[in-house]
């Protein structure tokens, strides 16, 4: 029972203290909005969501529909079906379908390119006859290679992406979401030669059969241009169309911190001074900044928080059992926001346990939310072990056993047959008759007739 007090006043304690120790008041934070129609700020290291704006609505992906284009190929690579350094001569059938105004870097058919130098050309200068050529060259056709884009987009748990083509030019059916995006994103930045394409800043590809040695400079200015440069970025790629607008979805990293940004359907702004502003790359810079310095990661459960006694029966030992958390949570949070403020929901597998209980038993869970939106939940464990008493527990099972219905029952039948036999053998027992019966023959001395 010592014990039992022991727990209850360290419950007790952790309970004052959450509540009369003082805690920073929730700041005040400015509304931080994206000047775009979508946008998506991701904790790549943890897949944190920092920010969302309209993440999950339908938009054109433009030019970045080529991060599949290259994550497909990449993976065929790795899985020996393609080789990198194959030289590849590009069949007439690539140059469909391409529009005369988009982005290329003029490969011609008849050409020979290397499949590494195909994949500078696709991410780094965004050539769409790159697209087709590679998407031909792995699945035989660029309709296979669309079906492989689409498959691997639900194996990644795209909901909202839909792929008509490799290269991203406009079709009303080939969509995706900022959300969607980024996993593809993720995904392809686990691959080093994807890392190295997509943050390249210029590249030389060597002269082919046709054409003399091609230059290029990554169409992320981010990482390419003096205006736009931000030296944490590390990638990633462009993308516009009428339909699309401008769009750019981008990684840095950042004092040991990567972060993804997707900005869709941004614009370009005339300036007082005459330049023009092109908003996809200003505000990812402002979005992946907010990130860098208006987050910082906080714990929000501690394993040595006491959060709730439960009952515990079959014990003499102990009434209750202290659970807390079953492993600490920590997520990146706005600078302001204070885990005081947070709602904890502690929902209990049972009301009261039976003993015995093990410490480190899982008693249930607790949810973190703040302002709606659920952080996260954890198992809630027993703090120590609660061990069962025999006595108590044999006359439960006795208490059990003569509760059920089956036993109830077949007790009742018994003692309605005892009854039954009881009766029979005493009011409805037999009388004994004595005295001699109306039709039997009698015997003995008749005495003589008279005359």
């Amino acid at each position: 029972m010592k014990k039992t007090r022991f727990f209850a006043f360290l419950l007790t304690l952790s309970m004052l203290a959450a509540v009369l120790l003082p805690g920073s008041a929730l700041a005040a934070e400015e509304t931080f909005a994206v000047k775009a129609r979508n946008a998506l700020l991701v904790d790549a290291d943890y897949g944190e969501v920092l920010f969302e704006q309209n993440a999950h609505d339908k938009a054109y992906p433009a030019s970045i529909t080529k991060v599949m284009t290259a994550l497909l190929v990449l993976e065929a690579v790795n899985s020996k079906l393609v080789d990198l350094d194959a030289v590849v001569t590009v069949p007439e059938a690539a140059m469909e379908g391409l529009a005369a105004d988009g982005s290329t870097q003029n490969i011609d058919p008849g050409e020979q390119m290397s499949v590494r130098n195909l994949l500078y050309c696709l991410m780094v200068a965004s050539a769409n006859e790159a697209a087709n050529i590679l998407a031909i060259y792995v699945s035989g056709s660029v309709s296979a290679f669309v079906e492989q884009m689409n498959q691997r987009a639900q194996e990644l748990g795209c909901t909202g992406t839909h792929f008509t083509n490799p290269h991203g030019l406009h079709n009303d059916d080939h969509y995706t979401t900022a959300y969607d995006i980024y996993l593809m994103v993720q995904e392809a930045l686990k691959d080093p030669l994807f890392q190295t394409i997509a943050g390249t800043k210029t590249y030389e590809v060597p002269a082919t059969n046709l054409h003399d040695a091609r230059k290029m400079t990554n169409t992320n200015r981010l990482i390419s241009r003096a205006e736009y440069l931000y030296e944490p970025c590390t990638g990633v790629k462009t993308g516009s169309t009428g339909e699309a607008g401008l769009c750019l979805v981008s990684s840095a990293t950042k004092d040991g911190r990567t972060l993804i940004a997707v900005v869709l359907g941004a614009s370009s702004v005339k300036l007082e001074n005459g330049n023009t502003e092109l908003q996809q790359f200003t505000e990812s810079k402002r979005l992946l900044e907010h990130g860098f310095n208006d987050f910082s990661r906080k714990a929000i459960l501690n394993t040595a928080t006491l959060i709730r006694e439960v009952p515990v029966t079959l014990s003499n030992e102990a009434s209750t059992v202290v659970v807390h958390p079953a492993e600490n949570m920590e997520r990146y949070l706005p600078n302001g926001v204070d885990p005081a403020d947070f709602r904890q929901l502690v929902q209990l597998d049972a009301e009261s346990v039976e003993a015995p209980v093990e410490k480190g038993q899982v008693m249930g869970s607790i949810t973190i939310s703040y302002e709606g939106e659920d952080l996260g939940t954890v198992d809630l464990v027993a703090l120590n072990d609660v061990e069962r008493s025999e006595f108590l527990y044999r006359q439960q099972q006795i208490k059990e056993f003569f509760g059920r219905t089956e036993v109830r029952i077949g007790a009742a039948a018994l003692g309605a047959l005892l009854l039954i036999v009881l009766l029979r053998s005493t009011v409805f027992r037999p009388q004994r008759r004595y005295g001699r019966s109306s039709g039997s023959r009698s015997s003995g001395y008749r005495g003589r007739r008279r005359k």
